[in-house]
């Protein structure tokens, strides 16, 4: 089973929590879940140099609050707040040109100390030394000694594609200490990112086991 299964969906209301946090009824819930996913993708895609992990969103009758975590919170505020107040009206714009009566949108910007232990900015990194024709073994071992480094108790890789430019697509994987995903209060973060190379797409699977959460 927790082979199988997303490792952050299988720990939801033990050890993680929703990206997602609001309360709908009938076909709104569809509207919002729709809506949500396409906050999300704009963000990722407009923040894609800016080490962006989480994008939590909140909603209220009248307002939505979007939460952005990321490693490198001076590049997203931009100078004197500019590209923040720009991504805002942007956000704005996206959320409610459909909307007969608009909602307040706002952001807040949450900083990520320890990037190194956030599975989906190792999958960034990685999937930019990729990008820029790097070894895949140099960029994995690298990653997997940061991520030790940083006080992670296990951590496992894992490239898929067309690795070195090979013609039949094949995956790598390499790991270090304890990834026990069967364990509930294991506290585990996985990603699953993409690198777009030269010979194709590459897909990154990170695991990032850091200790185990007792009493939660």
């Amino acid at each position: 089973m927790g082979q199988k299964i997303h490792p952050v969906l299988y720990r939801l209301g033990v050890n993680k929590d929703t990206d997602s946090i609001w309360f709908a009824q009938g076909t709104s819930y569809v509207d919002y879940l729709q809506e949500d996913i396409k906050v999300r993708s704009y963000i990722h895609k407009r923040l894609s140099a800016k080490m962006v992990s989480k994008v939590k969103i909140s909603r209220k009758t009248n307002s939505i609050v979007i939460d952005i975590h990321t490693a490198r919170p001076g590049l997203v505020i931009g100078k004197k707040g500019e590209d923040i107040d720009k991504l805002r009206n942007e956000l704005n714009v996206l959320i409610n040109k459909n909307r007969p009566n608009p909602i307040v949108v706002s952001i807040n910007i949450e900083q990520i100390d320890k990037m190194w232990l956030d599975a989906r900015l190792v999958g960034l990194e990685i999937g930019r030394q990729l990008e820029e024709r790097v070894s895949f073994r140099r960029a994995m071992k690298m990653a997997i000694r940061n991520v030790m480094k940083e006080g992670a108790q296990g951590v496992k890789v894992q490239v898929s594609g067309r690795l070195g430019g090979a013609e039949i697509a094949r995956s790598e994987r390499y790991k270090q200490g304890r990834t026990p995903l069967h364990t509930l209060r294991a506290d585990i973060d996985y990603s699953n990112v993409e690198a777009n190379t030269t010979y194709g797409v590459i897909g990154i699977k990170v695991w990032v086991y850091k200790g185990d959460i007792l009493g939660h």
